[in-house]
């Protein structure tokens, strides 16, 4: 057995080997997962209208194949993001770094999410989108009005000492102006197994 998991993570770094991950994007409506989505799969940015049922769609980066699953974020969607955390991989939750008058519904759904039983060792990448927007939050105000100040885990190649320990980390992005979040896709890669 030690020899075929050798095996694989040579292939593995020399990028030969291929992952696959389930994840979903959640946080609030108007939060920018569907452009994001669009973004990762195309890599053009697209108007879109608010998500009214969950879709999925497929990308790759680096040697992850990503299976995403879009749920929405308006109140009524929200109940449906249950259905989904069998089997997921990483949970990316995007929050509107502009939108100071709903973070703490953003906190409440995102602590909602970190006390879910069946996530409770999935990694969690937190995007805080709209940065190219003046007057958007910095990355350690979001990190307060999250309540995840000393909290994450660091944004560098970091192994995980203990299995049931849950990789969190914020990064600051634009997805319309191609900043950010392929860094916190990277940090989150090294958690897909």
């Amino acid at each position: 057995m030690f020899l075929v998991d050798w095996f694989y993570d040579i292939l593995a770094s020399l990028g030969l080997w291929h992952k696959d991950a389930r994840i979903c994007l959640l946080g609030l409506d108007n939060a920018g997962k569907t452009t994001l989505l669009y973004m990762l799969r195309f890599g053009t940015l697209k108007q879109s209208v608010p998500t009214q049922q969950p879709t999925s769609n497929e990308f790759s980066i680096g040697s992850v194949n990503f299976t995403a699953f879009d749920l929405g974020g308006h109140q009524s969607a929200r109940r449906l993001w249950k259905d989904y955390y069998t089997k997921l991989d990483a949970v990316v939750y995007i929050v509107d770094a502009y939108d100071r008058e709903r973070f703490a519904e953003s906190k409440r759904e995102l602590d909602s999410l970190l006390s879910e039983e069946s996530l409770a060792t999935v990694p969690f990448l937190i995007l805080g989108n709209k940065i190219d927007i003046p007057d958007a939050v910095s990355e350690e105000e979001l990190r307060f009005y999250l309540g995840l100040t000393n909290f994450t885990t660091g944004k560098g190649k970091i192994k995980m000492n203990h299995p049931n320990v849950r990789p969190i980390e914020v990064f600051m992005c634009s997805i319309a102006r191609k900043m950010g979040y392929g860094q916190g896709f990277e940090w989150l890669s090294q958690y897909i197994e």
